[in-house]
């Protein structure tokens, strides 16, 4: 496995949001051979980027604000994304704006829920393209409703009532067929943020259509993924990232993480996976990932770590330095090489009338 740091493009890129990314060799290459563009979201900053490739070949980064940006949905037409207490869901409306610019998606807001601050975690539509998000202070799944901040769709079954206690700290889903496969939780706990005591080797998977955990002993688990008729995890209390045998509940691990790692989209034969530098402290400390990395002599990172699947190699990279120390969620784009986002729904709202 190479652990070894990116090596940096010649021209860094800054934002204007005052961080800066630096590319490995070939991951302008890599996203364009793939033909994806990705959206990372940091509630750290409360800010969603699109990061593509513009004509002259450099990356492009577009940025939307939102305060407490987490759990990100993305398609060819649409982008969903939660905040602090909404759900948003952008189009693409290209048009006029992307003459000349090179960009090919223009994301535009279009829908707004008021959901109030439910620590929405991971989404995705279903096959009837309905959003189905991770809400976890209510420890289940929803969908957004017209008229409540949510309509609950599952709970699992140690779970007593519908409360908003954060009880095991649902976090992460999988989806298979078009429906929810597998969540993922910090542990199996029924009283208000008992997860907080069972951090370490807590941590459970489980299958949504039968109710059973079907893995256990993880470390603050996330963003379970099916592809390629296998389920990949991440293992984030411990550095790692493998695949969970839901025969056996084996956890088996194909690379280690040098970053809390959380967010992770599949592409083809690679997995994208955003890496933060944990905090001390708080949720984040006395985990075994920071003994780990102490071993390996790696100091953590913030940024996006490409894995191909077939080698366990990291193959890529894209760090964020400045003021970003932590990443929540990834999102592949398909098909798109130079998106952008309209900037604050808020103040642009008055002007998005299409006939």
């Amino acid at each position: 496995m190479d652990t070894s740091p990116p090596q940096p493009d010649p021209a860094k890129t800054t934002a204007k949001s005052g961080f800066r990314m630096d590319a490995s060799r070939n991951f302008k290459s890599w996203l364009v051979e793939t033909r994806v563009s990705l959206a990372v979201s940091t509630y750290q900053k409360g800010a969603l980027f699109l990061v593509g490739i513009k004509p002259d070949g450099n990356l492009s980064l577009s940025t939307h604000r939102f305060s407490r940006c987490m759990g990100v949905y993305a398609d060819r037409d649409k982008i969903w994304t939660a905040s602090l207490h909404q759900l948003w869901r952008f189009a693409n409306h290209a048009g006029d704006l992307a003459r000349g610019e090179g960009v090919d998606r223009v994301y535009r807001p279009r829908v707004a829920y008021v959901t109030g601050d439910l620590d929405i975690h991971e989404m995705a539509e279903d096959a009837e393209g309905r959003l189905i998000f991770v809400n976890t202070l209510f420890s289940c799944l929803a969908t957004p409703s017209m008229e409540r901040s949510f309509t609950p769709l599952w709970q699992p079954t140690f779970i007593s009532s519908l409360a908003a206690e954060d009880r095991c700290h649902l976090n992460g889903l999988a989806m298979r067929d078009g429906r929810p496969f597998i969540v993922s939780a910090v542990a199996d706990t029924d009283v208000v943020q008992g997860w907080r005591d069972h951090r370490v080797k807590g941590g459970i998977l489980i299958d949504v259509a039968t109710n059973e955990i079907v893995a256990r002993g993880l470390t603050m688990p996330h963003s379970p993924r099916w592809a390629h008729g296998r389920l990949y995890v991440l293992n984030s209390g411990e550095g790692s990232f493998g695949t969970v045998d839901l025969s056996t509940g084996t956890f088996t691990e194909i690379a280690l993480c040098p970053g809390y790692a959380r967010g992770m989209a599949i592409v083809g034969r690679y997995a994208v996976i955003g890496l933060s530098r944990a905090r001390e402290g708080g949720s984040f400390g006395d985990l075994p990932l920071s003994t780990r990395l102490a071993r390996h002599r790696i100091e953590p990172r913030c940024g996006l770590m490409i894995v191909d699947l077939e080698t366990g190699s990291a193959v890529d990279w894209l760090t964020f330095g400045g003021e970003v120390d932590e990443l929540f969620d990834v999102a592949a784009i398909p098909d798109t090489r130079h998106p952008a986002i309209m900037g604050d729904p808020r103040r642009v709202a008055r002007q998005l009338v299409d006939i």
